[in-house]
């Protein structure tokens, strides 16, 4: 009988088994899951999507925009919204950072901590599901992952943008709005600063195309457009003109800074529609001014940081009487005058123009002179007290429009303060890629904190930005705080003046550890 000998099976270890069943598992795991990259290695993705609201009039579209960056030990996430704010004011919902952060936990094992979502703070239209849109544009951006090189820089812009906050000689301050008219000029001693830095992280792929630019700024975005329709504002053109103008394909993500204080240029201008467009485009050229001169390497690191600080909770019961009193006392001031709008206008008119002769020709005056008749001149003396009245009651009046305005938010706050207790918690956010270092805070911060943040700072391309991760009302200065009830700043806030050095303390702690 032929005997069928089967050839020697080869023998494999128990050891080998288990390496080659690792390897399997591995190699599967990187080709399903975008966020697993050789350690060290820095690989970004950026996707927008658009979340304009459809059932209003659109001028331009709004963007929820997602850049997603990994060295294969972390990932961090930028993403910008042009919304008003994140919850509590405008369409997005106060659960809106909280679910978006734990689908992305759930879908792409992100931290929420690693999670940033700033609003552009423009006044447009938000969609009812701009929670998912958000999360589709980070998961877009999670997908298109590719090893990138990395630079910073900064541009210059003054032209588009100024200061809202008004110093008066009687050493109170006030704040440009379209809610209460100004003060008169001649009430006016000065006005704040401006922040020109532009702030520029670039993410340039191996081939040399642009892939996304970050880039921050302090402005309010809220100049409007000519067709009154919802628009991304300034902050909306000006990533426009960055993304027409690189590689096809390019991610440009707006960041707000410390605008807290800071409206568009001639925000105030009556004489020609509202247009965003043109402050736009000078954001957006200066911008792609600084990118051109950026330089990127493959010497980026990532450091991803999130705190969370407590800072104390205003009580302004006393301020909140005294405003009243104010306004009382207002009203008691105001004088009687026999003119109204009507015969207001034409003497106002007349009296300017001829402040000798007003009433009638100059013979007329010199006849009366010979005859001894002083009858045109008591005329004029009753015509101008008269004026003088009817101006001061203007004045008063508009202050009063002022008073009320701040006032209604100053009994707001209050009346939400005593009931929540001492202290608010806010989430302090912090990233570092490659030489590039942005704090976050969620309020409106004004241009005096950036302004000490970076000048303490360190590091010299360090950014601040506000309106990230929650959004608390304003945060103004403790000297603008002194100023309570006189401006939206300092009368919007739930904060005590204490809450700015709480802040700036562990922004400098946060940035020392983002070496």
């Amino acid at each position: 009988m032929n005997h069928m000998i089967s050839p020697a099976r080869p023998r494999y270890s128990h050891t080998a088994i288990r390496l080659a069943g690792t390897l399997l598992l591995v190699s599967f795991i990187s080709l399903t899951s975008p966020l697993i990259a050789a350690a060290g290695e820095l690989r970004a993705g950026a996707a927008k999507v658009d979340i304009s609201n459809r059932n209003v009039p659109v001028n331009d579209p709004l963007f929820a925009k997602a850049l997603v960056i990994t060295d294969g030990a972390q990932t961090g996430v930028i993403v910008t919204v042009d919304a008003v704010a994140i919850g509590e004011i405008g369409s997005i919902t106060n659960e809106y950072l909280g679910n978006v952060r734990s689908q992305i936990e759930t879908d792409l094992k992100i931290p929420p901590k690693n999670i940033m979502i700033n609003a552009s703070h423009c006044h447009g239209s938000v969609c009812n599901d701009v929670e998912q849109r958000t999360i589709q544009a980070i998961k877009a951006a999670a997908k298109k992952l590719v090893p990138v090189n990395v630079g910073v820089g900064t541009g210059h812009e003054d032209r588009v943008m100024e200061n809202r906050r008004l110093f008066l000689k009687n050493g109170k301050e006030a704040d440009v709005r379209h809610a209460y008219a100004l003060p008169p000029d001649e009430e006016v001693a000065g006005i704040g600063p401006i922040d020109p830095e532009i702030g520029i992280l670039k993410l340039e792929k191996k081939n040399g195309e642009t892939l996304a630019i970050v880039y921050n700024f302090a402005v309010h975005p809220i100049q409007g457009v000519p067709s009154k329709g919802s628009t991304a504002d300034m902050s909306g053109f000006a990533s426009q003109v960055i993304e027409d103008n690189l590689s096809d394909g390019t991610i440009a993500l707006f960041v707000q800074g410390c605008g807290g204080d800071i409206n568009p240029a001639q925000y105030k201008d009556v004489d020609n529609p509202r247009d965003a467009e043109t402050l736009g485009n000078l954001l957006g050229l200066s911008t792609l001014k600084a990118i051109k001169k950026i330089k990127c390497t493959d010497a980026g690191d990532l450091k991803v940081m999130n705190e969370t600080l407590a800072v104390p909770r205003s009580n302004n019961e006393t301020r909140i009487e005294s405003l009243k009193k104010e306004q009382e006392n207002l009203v008691n001031s105001l004088q009687g005058t026999s003119l109204n709008l009507k015969t207001f206008l034409p003497l106002i008119v007349k009296y300017k123009l001829y402040d000798k002769h007003p009433s009638y020709y100059s013979h007329r005056y010199l006849l009366e002179q010979k005859l001894s008749r002083d009858g045109l001149e008591k005329l004029d003396a009753e015509n101008r007290a008269n004026m003088e009245r009817y101006i001061n009651n203007v004045y008063k009046m508009e202050q009063m429009t002022r008073n009320k305005a701040n006032l209604r938010l100053l009994t707001k706050h209050q009346t939400r303060n005593q009931a929540a207790g001492k202290t608010l918690d806010v989430e302090v956010f912090g990233i570092k890629v490659g030489d590039f270092r942005m704090i976050t805070f969620p309020a409106e911060l004004t241009v005096n904190i950036g302004l000490n943040i970076k000048k303490k700072s360190p590091f010299e391309n360090t950014f601040v930005a506000g309106y990230t991760n929650g959004y608390n009302y304003y945060a103004p200065t403790a000297d603008q705080l002194k100023n309570v009830g006189g401006a939206q700043e300092d009368s919007d806030c739930m904060l005590a003046p204490e809450w700015q050095a709480i802040f700036e303390t562990k922004a400098q702690e946060m940035i020392q550890a983002l070496k």
